[in-house]
């Protein structure tokens, strides 16, 4: 196969490794117990001083555990022998974990719990990954092998909940959608231009006793010339930068293309490697440039693709160039006030006003190989909280889109369909008046959407209780509300198949075969 590669690990250091964790109950729940809430989330803004005061004279393992491995500490050669009596220090230096310097073992790599719940549910992985700033006391390597952060948990969070034959996961990174997509497939292939990355990923998948991933090396979708898959995943290196001298660029988060092209090139090409009804899912960002929309450039690459595809693309958040051009020169390490700052913020915006980029989107896309003619499209923005899982969600609203797409208006008539347990109606009334001024429906699942809704499409879902066919309650509301029947249908009808996609209704029983009435 192209790309293949022996990615050389230590099995029985590792697994030796799995057990002394597991004996010394290194988990998320028992090392912030161990640290206190505080600390944990310290940990989380790169400050691991905290954790280090509150774990200070403990020599358990856990505790050793957490020093070392958990933030990059170091610790005594005895303590560490006692904290891992499987592995031992041998161990830890052949899995190039850690370095030796007298009696004294200095971490190489951070080992971090990751706990992840899903409809299989619970599992917990060890995670490892290189050191980070609080751990290297400085700016990270060009070749940074990024732990398990924000953007990660969230394409995690993401992934369908659907059993797959073969996933193909490009820049695996440490391999964390790797490990998330075995859950729910045979076989997953993962690919990274990154020989160390394949490494802590061959690491990580050992540690999770995972044989099932195979490692390729290699750019976006040469390792799998020719190749197709269930699914695709994909948290690729989409940060936009500057390709001049001076500006680092970080193997997590910069692939070499200019502007938004690598996401761009993921798009157009991502349809090639998939099965037909096959589902690709990416993080990425786009540019809105000289009054370009950013979502109309997205349309644009869904279009240039050689195979049909379905997409579904959700904006989550916009930023100017200069918000933009911050945040990737704060997590280069770089802080306001440095030397370097002022320097790095002036090449993004140099960089953006070459292209005249206004503003950046960053966002969710799925996108599906179409048997046919592609018949999904969405182009969303929603920047609203949202605080659950939605590879749930995303399934479901698949498939009603896919079952509505199959119905006539006067099947949908004829189904029976029922509210969604988690959506609630608010009205809001003049003071003094009856009649609301504003209906709104809400979801408490799915994206969390709000949507404003006149008094015929109220009356319509408080009414679909799982009794009554749609077309039953729309004669009904009509005569009610004193207006045409066939018109109020006409208006209804679109609306209803656009909330049964978004999740506010679902379909009661089979598919209806004739209209109602």
């Amino acid at each position: 196969m192209n790309g293949r590669v022996t990615v050389s690990i230590d099995t029985a250091a590792a697994a030796a490794l799995a057990r002394d964790l597991d004996a010394a109950d290194y988990r998320t729940d028992a090392v912030r117990a161990a640290w206190g809430d505080l600390p944990d989330r310290a940990i989380g803004q790169g400050l691991r001083g905290p954790a280090l005061a509150a774990l200070e004279g403990r020599t358990d393992p856990l505790a050793v555990v957490c020093r070392l491995l958990g933030v990059g500490a170091a610790a005594s050669v005895a303590e560490v022998e006692a904290a891992f009596p499987a592995c031992g220090v041998a161990g830890l230096i052949a899995l190039d974990l850690v370095q030796v310097a007298g009696e004294v073992v200095v971490a190489t790599a951070l080992v971090r719990p990751q706990a992840f719940a899903d409809g299989r549910g619970e599992v917990e992985w060890w995670i490892a990954s290189d050191l980070d700033e609080a751990a290297l006391g400085g700016e990270l390597a060009p070749d940074h092998v990024l732990g398990v952060g924000g953007a990660s948990l969230t394409l995690a969070s993401l992934q369908l909940p659907a059993a797959a034959a073969s996933v193909l996961d490009i820049g695996t990174g440490c391999g964390i959608q790797a490990l998330r997509a075995r859950r729910y497939a045979d076989r997953v292939v993962a690919t990274d231009v990154s020989s160390r990355a394949l490494r802590f990923a061959a690491l990580n998948a050992a540690l999770a006793g995972d044989a099932a991933v195979e490692l390729r090396e290699g750019s976006l979708f040469e390792p799998v010339a020719g190749e197709q898959f269930d699914r695709v995943v994909s948290n690729p290196p989409f940060v936009i930068t500057p390709r001049v001298a001076g500006v680092p660029a970080y193997e997590y988060r910069d692939a070499g293309f200019a502007g938004d092209d690598l996401v761009a090139a993921v798009v157009r090409g991502v349809g090639e490697v998939l099965t037909p009804g096959g589902v690709a899912q990416l993080l990425g960002n786009w540019e809105y440039r000289d009054g370009e929309d950013g979502l109309e450039r997205v349309q644009a690459w869904v279009a240039a693709s050689p195979v049909p595809l379905d997409a579904w693309i959700v904006e989550r958040e916009q930023l100017d160039p200069l918000a933009y051009a911050q945040l990737w020169v704060r997590d280069g390490g770089s802080a306001p006030g440095g030397d370097d700052y002022a320097r790095l913020v002036g090449a993004w915006l140099d960089d953006f006003a070459d292209r005249g980029v206004t503003a950046v989107g960053f966002g969710y896309l799925l996108l599906r190989r179409a048997t046919g003619v592609p018949s999904l499209a969405r182009f969303e923005r929603m920047p609203q909280p949202i605080d659950h899982a939605l590879g749930p969600h995303l399934a479901a609203s698949l498939a009603a889109h896919d079952r509505l797409a199959a119905l006539t208006d006067a099947q949908l008539a004829a189904s029976v369909l029922h509210v969604a347990p988690d959506v609630t109606e608010a009205r809001h009334h003049r003071p003094g008046e009856e009649a609301p001024t504003v209906i709104e429906l809400r979801q408490g699942a799915g994206f969390q959407r709000a949507l404003v809704v006149d008094p015929g499409l109220a009356a319509l879902v408080g009414a679909c209780d799982g009794d009554l066919a749609v077309g039953v309650l729309v004669a009904a509301i009509a005569d009610l509300l004193e207006v045409d029947a066939d018109a109020l249908a006409a208006d209804l009808m679109p609306r209803v198949r656009e909330l049964v996609v978004t999740g506010f209704l679902g379909f009661d029983g089979p598919e209806p075969t004739e209209a109602a009435g």
